[in-house]
């Protein structure tokens, strides 16, 4: 390896285009065959959001950092009513997730952390 300080950084770079961007280019391409109303695409979805879900819940119950000695109602609370603020504003996401962050921020500070 040589020693030119940017060279991990274009390591790093690299291989999370390998990992990620490729697989992506390759459901755009063949996304755009698919019907928006067909089984397929379906379940792609029920998947996609299956999988945010799974992590955002992961973040809420077993966060790491400085948000894991945040008590755990804090989390939820702040998750329930930012996603009861989505659905109110018309389901629009930077509400909620502003809702949701304003209520943890505040929760955080109110408790001392």
């Amino acid at each position: 390896m040589t020693e030119v300080w940017w060279w991990s950084y274009l390591v790093i770079a690299v291989a999370g285009f390998l990992a990620t961007d490729i697989w992506r280019w390759l459901g755009v391409l063949s996304g755009n065959r698919l019907k928006e109303d067909s089984e397929a695409l379906h379940w792609v979805r029920a998947v996609a959001t299956a999988l945010v879900m799974a992590v955002t819940a992961k973040l809420i119950v077993f966060p790491t950092g400085t948000l894991a000695g945040s008590p755990l109602w804090l989390r939820l609370a702040a998750a329930g009513l930012g996603f009861v603020a989505f659905l109110v504003s018309g389901q629009k996401v930077g509400v909620g997730v502003a809702v949701s962050m304003a209520l943890l921020a505040s929760g955080l500070w109110w408790l001392g952390f």
